[in-house]
């Protein structure tokens, strides 16, 4: 029996404000961050690249660079897409595993 896959794309699902504070939530939580600049990227197309970059002052060009396999995000573009979306970074207290 061959199994038979479709192509899944995140966009997708990320049609609500909700869902895409849900999915960045997730990917800061597990704190890779390829991952994190992965679902930045996606949350971006989700929202529609253009708008975003005016409202960001960044080119379109940039955010797709900026969040492509093997991009490096910067901390001020990161902020800027961030504040663009509507989101500001911020830190919480985790606990800290007890070291052997």
């Amino acid at each position: 029996m061959t199994l038979e896959t479709l192509p899944w794309n995140p966009i997708d699902y990320l049609q609500s404000d909700e869902a895409r504070k849900a999915y960045l939530n997730a990917a800061f939580e597990d704190g890779d961050p390829a991952v994190i600049a992965a679902a930045l990227g996606d949350v971006a197309r989700s929202k529609g690249v253009s708008d975003l970059a005016k409202q960001a002052g960044l080119s379109r060009d940039a955010i797709y660079k900026t969040f492509r396999h093997n991009g490096n995000p910067t901390l001020s573009s990161v902020t800027k897409i961030a504040g663009a979306l509507g989101y500001r970074l911020s830190v919480q207290e985790r606990p800290l595993s007890k070291a052997k």
